[in-house]
C-alpha cells in the first residue's frame, strides 16, 4: 500500500514539474506577442513543445486517476495508518489545482493577445487593400481619360 501511495506522490511532483515548464511556455508565448517584431516560427515552436508537455500531463492525469480509484477505498479504511502520506498527497493536489488555476489564467490572457493581433494583423492587410484598390482606380481614371484641349483658346496664328 506504501508503494502505492509512493506512485500517487511521484505522479503529483511530476504533475507539478510539468505545469511549471506549461508555464514558463505560456510566459514565452506572452512575450512574443506583447514585443514588436512578432516571430510565429519561435511561437509555432512553442506551441509544438507546450502540446507534448499536456499529453504528458494528461498521461499522468490518467495513470494518477486509475491508482486512486483502486486505492481510495482501501484508504478510507485505514486512514489513521496513512495520514501523514494522505495529508502530503493532499497538499500536493492542492498545489497541483493552483497551478492549473494559474495555467488556465495564462492561456486566457494569450488567446487575447493572439486575438488582438491578429485582428490587427487583418485590419492592416485590409487597409492595404483599400489603397491598393484607390490608387488602381485612380490610375484606371486617368488613363481612360481622353484628352480634351482648352475650349476657349484661340488657335489662328
Amino acid at each position: 500500500m506504501e508503494n502505492y501511495l509512493n506512485v500517487l506522490e511521484e505522479s503529483l511532483q511530476k504533475k507539478i514539474r510539468v505545469l511549471n515548464k506549461i508555464q514558463d511556455y505560456n510566459l514565452k508565448q506572452q512575450e512574443i506577442f506583447q514585443s514588436d517584431a512578432v516571430n510565429m516560427d519561435e511561437f509555432d515552436q512553442y506551441v509544438e513543445e507546450k502540446g507534448e508537455l499536456i499529453d504528458e500531463l494528461n498521461r499522468l492525469d490518467d495513470g494518477f486517476e486509475i491508482l486512486y480509484a483502486n486505492l481510495s477505498r482501501q484508504l478510507q479504511e485505514d486512514r489513521t495508518r496513512y495520514a501523514a502520506q494522505i495529508r502530503t498527497l493532499q497538499e500536493l493536489v492542492k498545489q497541483v489545482t493552483d497551478l492549473g488555476v494559474t495555467v488556465q489564467t495564462q492561456e486566457a490572457r494569450n488567446k487575447k493577445l493572439i486575438e488582438d493581433y491578429f485582428r490587427k494583423s487583418r485590419e492592416q492587410i485590409r487597409q492595404g487593400r483599400r489603397s491598393s484598390q484607390v490608387a488602381y482606380d485612380y490610375y484606371k481614371n486617368m488613363s481612360n481619360s481622353r484628352f480634351v484641349p482648352p475650349q476657349f483658346m484661340d488657335d489662328k496664328k
